[in-house]
C-alpha cells in the first residue's frame, strides 16, 4: 500500500488510459516519475476496480469519468457510481467525482478522499465564481475545476474564481491555458496533471525537469518568452536549464498571445520578472515601454523585456546576438553586399547590426511594402524577390524551414550562389536552406548560435549571472530531439 503523499510544493499526477486491464495497469506502472498517478477507467472494457488498485506503488486518483462530462463511459449511472463506490470501499486515496452527479449513493471512505470536478470544453463560464461557490460550499476533500482557456487571460479568470480555497486543483485546458500546468503553484493547485489524455497535458518528465513544478511556489520569479505560436520554442528548455543550473528560484514559461494588452494584464497579476519577445509582439511591446535602450529604439523592436520599479524596460539582444557568430569565425561584414531575408522584427534587427558593422544591406521579401517600410525606417536598400547573383552574406530572417516544415526552404537551389549564408531558424540545426548552401559550395552558420548569445544576454539582463553556453545549447538540442528533429 502506497505511503501517504507529503505536500510540500505541487505534485504531479500523471493520467493514465487504456481499452484493456493489463494495458492500464502497465501504463499505471509505468508512470514511474509522477507523484500520484489518475486510472481513468472510463475507457477499459474489461474492467475490474480491484485489479486497478492491486499493487500499485504511488498514490491513485480513480476517476471514471462520463460521456456527458468528456470521458469515454457510456454505460448507466448507477453501474458508473458504483465502480466510484468500489474504488471508496478498497481504499483508492482519491476518486474523482462530477459536481453535476448524484453523488448521494457513494459511501463514506475514511482513506480516501473525494475530488469534487467540474469541466467545461467550450470555454470559461460566466458564472464561475458562483459555481466554484457553490462546490466549496459541499466540503469536498478537493475540488477541481477545468475550463477551456480561449486566450492566456482565462488563466487569471480561473485564479481568481479560486482564490483563497486551499484544497484544490485549477486546469485551464488548450495550448493558451498551459501556464496552469507549468506553474500549478501560481494558481494555488495541489497538483499538475501530466500525459496525453486531455488538451494541452504535458509529460511527466517536462514537467519535473523542465517546468521543475515541484519545487515552484507562487512567489517564484516568473520568465516568459511571448508571442505566438510557439510550440517550436527552444527557449522554456535552454532558460529553465539555465535557471537550474545556477541555482535560482524561477521558472520560465511560453506564453502564447498576440495581444499587448493581454500581456500588461498578465504582468499586472503574476509575478513576472521579464520576458523574451518574438513574432508578432515585438513592436507592439516596444511601443509599451516605459524605458527603451537606444538599440531597441533604432532597430524599432524589442525582442526582450523586464519589470522594474522604474517600469516596463525595454532591450533588443537580436542584434548582437546576430552578429556573435559572425564575430566568433572572424568574418567582417564591413563592406560585404548582404541580403536579408524577411520583414520581421528579426529582419530588422539582422540588417541594422550588418549596418552598423560597415555592410551594404538590402532587405529582399515576398512583402515588398512591408520589406520596403523596414529599408526606409534603417536607411537600407531594397531587393527584389528572390535576390539575384552578387551577395557576400545571405541571411535568411524568415520561419521558413522551422519545425514541423523542415522540407521547406526560402530559396530554391539555384537561387544559392554566395560566400555565406546565415540561416536564423534554429529547430532544425541544419536546415534545407544549409545543406543547399553547403552543397553550393558557402560557409554557413546556423541560428542555434544567434540563439545561445542572445538567451545568455537575456538571462544576465534578468539576473545579473551569467548563463552557461554548454548548459543552454544542451538544453536546446534536447529539446529539438524529443520533438522528433534530430540535430
Amino acid at each position: 500500500m502506497p505511503g501517504p503523499i507529503v505536500n510540500g510544493g505541487p505534485l504531479v499526477c500523471e493520467t493514465v488510459t487504456a481499452d484493456r486491464m493489463t494495458d492500464l495497469r502497465r501504463a499505471r506502472d509505468r508512470a514511474v516519475h509522477a507523484d500520484l498517478v489518475e486510472l481513468r477507467l472510463d475507457g477499459v472494457q474489461d474492467l475490474d476496480v480491484a485489479g486497478a488498485l492491486g499493487g500499485r506503488r504511488v498514490p491513485v486518483i480513480v476517476t471514471c469519468r462520463p460521456v456527458w462530462e468528456g470521458g469515454r463511459f457510456a454505460g448507466g449511472e448507477p453501474e458508473r457510481l458504483r465502480v466510484l463506490a468500489e474504488a471508496i470501499r478498497l481504499g483508492a486515496e482519491f476518486v474523482d467525482v462530477e459536481w453535476r452527479a448524484d453523488r448521494t449513493s457513494l459511501p463514506h471512505g475514511e482513506r480516501t478522499r473525494l475530488i469534487l470536478s467540474h469541466h467545461d470544453f467550450d470555454g470559461v463560464p460566466a458564472d464561475l465564481p458562483s459555481r466554484v461557490r457553490a462546490m466549496q460550499g459541499e466540503h469536498a476533500g478537493v475540488i477541481k475545476i477545468a475550463v477551456t482557456a480561449q486566450r492566456v487571460a482565462d488563466c487569471l479568470t480561473l485564479r481568481e474564481a479560486l482564490a483563497g480555497d486551499g484544497s484544490h486543483v485549477a486546469v485551464a485546458m488548450g495550448p493558451r491555458g498551459q501556464l496552469t500546468r507549468m506553474v500549478p503553484a501560481l494558481f494555488g493547485s495541489l497538483w499538475a496533471y501530466a500525459g496525453d489524455a486531455a488538451p494541452g497535458q504535458l509529460p511527466s518528465r517536462t514537467l519535473i525537469d523542465t517546468y521543475r513544478v515541484r519545487h515552484t511556489r507562487a512567489t517564484s520569479d516568473l520568465y516568459a518568452v511571448l508571442g505566438a505560436p510557439l510550440g517550436h520554442s527552444a527557449s522554456p528548455a535552454m532558460h529553465n536549464a539555465a535557471l537550474a543550473d545556477l541555482g535560482l528560484d524561477a521558472v520560465y514559461v511560453p506564453i502564447e498571445t498576440s495581444s499587448a494588452d493581454e500581456v500588461a494584464a498578465l504582468a499586472r497579476a503574476l509575478p513576472l520578472r521579464g520576458a523574451s519577445v518574438t513574432a508578432p509582439l515585438k513592436q507592439a511591446l516596444l511601443e509599451r515601454a516605459d524605458c527603451v535602450s537606444d538599440v531597441a529604439r533604432q532597430i524599432g523592436a524589442a525582442n526582450t523585456l523586464r519589470w522594474t520599479p522604474r517600469g516596463l524596460e525595454g532591450e533588443n539582444f537580436d542584434a548582437a546576438g546576430f552578429m556573435a557568430p559572425l564575430d566568433r569565425r572572424g568574418l567582417r561584414v564591413h563592406g560585404q553586399r548582404a541580403v536579408v531575408l524577411g520583414a520581421g522584427g528579426a529582419a530588422r534587427a539582422a540588417a541594422w547590426a550588418l549596418r552598423a558593422h560597415g555592410a551594404r544591406v538590402a532587405i529582399c521579401a515576398r512583402r515588398a511594402e512591408q520589406a520596403g517600410e523596414i529599408a526606409s525606417a534603417l536607411h537600407v536598400a531594397t531587393g527584389v524577390w528572390p535576390p539575384g547573383p552578387g551577395w557576400d552574406l545571405l541571411v535568411n530572417a524568415t520561419p521558413v524551414g522551422t519545425w514541423p516544415r523542415v522540407d521547406e526552404s526560402p530559396l530554391p537551389q539555384d537561387a544559392v550562389h554566395g560566400r555565406i549564408v546565415y540561416d536564423l531558424v534554429y529547430n532544425p540545426p541544419d536546415t534545407l536552406l544549409l545543406r543547399r548552401a553547403r552543397a553550393a559550395g558557402a560557409e554557413v552558420i546556423g541560428g542555434l548560435e544567434m540563439l545561445i548569445a542572445q538567451a545568455r544576454r537575456q538571462c544576465y539582463w534578468w539576473t545579473g549571472r551569467e548563463a552557461s553556453a554548454t548548459v543552454l545549447e544542451r538544453a536546446a538540442l534536447e529539446f529539438i530531439s524529443a520533438i522528433g528533429v534530430t540535430a
